[in-house]
């Protein structure tokens, strides 16, 4: 079963400073009919103006994983990490029994566009923790590249959660195909371009999500950047 949520069926919130999409039950949004899928629980596009960010805040029990697209991440916790995010970095943070942390756009004149990452752990009340690692374009290009796992698969980032992500660049004839557990659940989200899933097409912004699936099939690619989340059911 293939479900499709459409870019502009997502929550919306505009603060002036940020703007931001949500795909779950997030903040101020709440729609009960998208309050996760399988162990995703949060997934926002945010887009941080210059010279702004979110002040110190705390989380707790979560992973959290920060994927830039464009401009670039200042990241700052309780833990002592003070770490610029650019684009094909990817961070994970585990919250564990609680930790702190900032994150801000220094930039004068350039918006910072990332996604936001929750995904709910399988062991709670741990050590919080840091992890940051880059993945070239290279890699991406015609694939997908593992870059969280709960093993640390293929130079992945590790999580403490029973999910694995994958980030892929795909254009003209380029084309992939992923084994799927049928006893979990898919994920697949369009970042940019366009794509097809499974025989379903995705624009920018559009999400599948996937239950009962043996198999995913990305084609027909127009300059796409694509996630694909495999999920604890």
């Amino acid at each position: 079963m293939l479900i499709v949520r459409k870019s502009g069926d997502r929550g919306y919130a505009d603060h002036g400073w940020l703007k931001s999409f949500h795909s779950f039950s997030f903040a101020g949004y709440y729609d009960p009919a998208h309050m996760g899928w399988g162990n995703l629980r949060v997934i926002n596009e945010d887009r941080i103006a210059p010279g702004t960010g979110f002040a110190t805040h705390g989380h707790r029990d979560m992973e959290i994983i920060s994927y830039v697209v464009s401009g670039e991440l200042a990241h700052k916790d309780s833990m002592g990490n003070v770490k610029g995010i650019p684009p094909g970095d990817v961070q994970r943070m585990s919250a564990g029994r609680g930790v702190q942390h900032s994150e801000f756009n220094h930039a004068p004149n350039e918006v910072t566009h990332f996604f936001q990452i929750w995904i709910e752990p399988n062991v709670k009340g741990i050590d919080p923790g840091y992890e940051q690692k880059t993945f070239v374009a290279a890699q991406k290009q015609g694939a997908l590249r593992l870059v969280a796992s709960p093993d640390g698969a293929q130079g992945s980032v590790l999580i403490h959660a029973d999910a694995r992500l994958y980030s892929g660049l795909f254009d003209g004839g380029q084309a992939v195909t992923l084994a799927l557990d049928p006893n979990r659940k898919a994920y697949v989200h369009m970042v940019r371009g366009a794509m097809a899933v499974n025989g379903t097409r995705l624009a920018t912004g559009d999400a599948a999500l996937l239950e009962h699936e043996s198999q995913l099939r990305l084609d027909g690619a127009s300059a796409a950047e694509v996630l694909v989340f495999d999920l604890q059911a």
